[in-house]
């Protein structure tokens, strides 16, 4: 069963950003996030209950997992610096 995946303002802004081979991989990554967000290289952030991040090559998604409701809202694509989280 598909998972709503929905994507917020800065998540699209930042989207549009990246370059077009990064924005394919990360597009591609998202497409597989509706059949299953648990999956990939995933971890739950720390001092925030339902925010996790997943691992594209030197990007991360910001999202949060909504299971009773079968939702992921992605907050943000983000390039991973030493100030990212």
């Amino acid at each position: 069963m598909k998972w709503e995946l929905l994507l917020a303002g800065p998540a699209r802004k930042a989207l549009k950003r990246i370059p077009a081979a990064d924005q394919r991989r990360i597009l591609a990554i998202l497409d597989a996030m509706e059949q299953d967000p648990f999956s990939g290289d995933i971890v739950r952030l720390k001092a925030q209950p339902v925010a996790w991040r997943r691992r594209v090559g030197d990007g991360r998604i910001l999202f949060d997992i909504e299971p009773e409701k079968r939702r992921v809202l992605v907050h943000d694509v983000v390039r991973r610096t030493s100030t990212t989280y």
